[in-house]
């Protein structure tokens, strides 16, 4: 099976793609800086693309068996269109290539009346201020981004995973339609759960979400992990700021 890639260089992006590949699929990563992939591989091809421009979208999809995409963008007061122009992108050059599948990342921050996740703080404070202040362009982009899936005749999931956190193995997590209790999800477990859904036909045009039981942190240990990592300056990607911070959402 060949698959493509979009946000390979974030760290589910490259977690995808290493999982791929050791599972004998051949992977394309698209990337912005291809010259900072940290991957090589007779089965890889890394290839420079940005979803704002529809060509390299297009370059990109054509001649592979499903997409998925794993992009992320900083939190920002300005508005965030980086979720929905990916998606036009991708839509249109699956229509015009013939490609089906097609799973992408999104946030259970989109649908906060799926089911609670525990604890007044958490529920009153802290995911209120991630999902309605903090993340709010970013996560009313993924809602449009959504709405666009769900108007097209692909076949999309939308995977929703919790507040993520890096693991070093593949745990026995747990998928569900819609909503899962969990807080919490492992990267890597999101990048299996992404690659298993090219055999599963379960979720096809649905959303899941995706929890981690085994090894989570508490939300009192994330929040100072992620305070104390040494980060580059400037703006983050959102797999190490929307995902991580998002202790209800992507």
């Amino acid at each position: 099976m060949k698959i493509v890639v979009f946000g390979a260089n974030g760290p589910t992006g490259r977690l995808i793609t290493r999982l791929g590949l050791e599972r004998g699929y051949t992977m394309t990563a698209v990337t912005r800086s291809p010259e900072r992939f940290p991957m090589t591989h007779d089965r890889l091809r890394v290839e420079r693309g940005d979803v704002f421009e529809q060509d390299s979208v297009s370059r990109a999809v054509s001649g592979q068996d499903a997409v998925l995409s794993a992009l992320g963008v900083p939190y920002g007061k300005q508005e965030i269109t980086t979720y929905s122009a990916g998606i036009t992108s991708m839509l249109n050059a699956i229509r015009d290539t013939g490609v089906r599948r097609l799973v992408v990342v999104s946030s259970s921050a989109v649908d906060p009346a799926a089911g609670p996740h525990g604890g007044f703080f958490f529920e009153r404070v802290l995911q209120p201020y991630v999902a309605g202040v903090l993340g709010k362009t970013l996560y009313d982009d993924m809602k449009r981004m959504e709405a666009m899936l769900q108007r097209s005749d692909a076949d999309w999931t939308i995977m929703r995973p919790s507040g993520l956190f890096d693991a070093r193995a593949v745990s026995d997590y747990l998928i569900a339609e819609r909503y899962l209790p969990q807080k919490f999800t492992a990267r890597i477990d999101l990048a299996d759960a992404m690659l298993r859904q090219l055999d599963d036909r379960r979720f096809l045009r649905t959303s899941v979400a995706v929890g981690t039981t085994e090894g989570a942190p508490s939300v009192a240990q994330l929040i100072m992990r992620e305070a104390f990592k040494r980060q580059p300056r400037g703006a983050e990607s959102a797999e190490t700021t929307a995902l991580t911070l998002d202790w209800r959402g992507r």
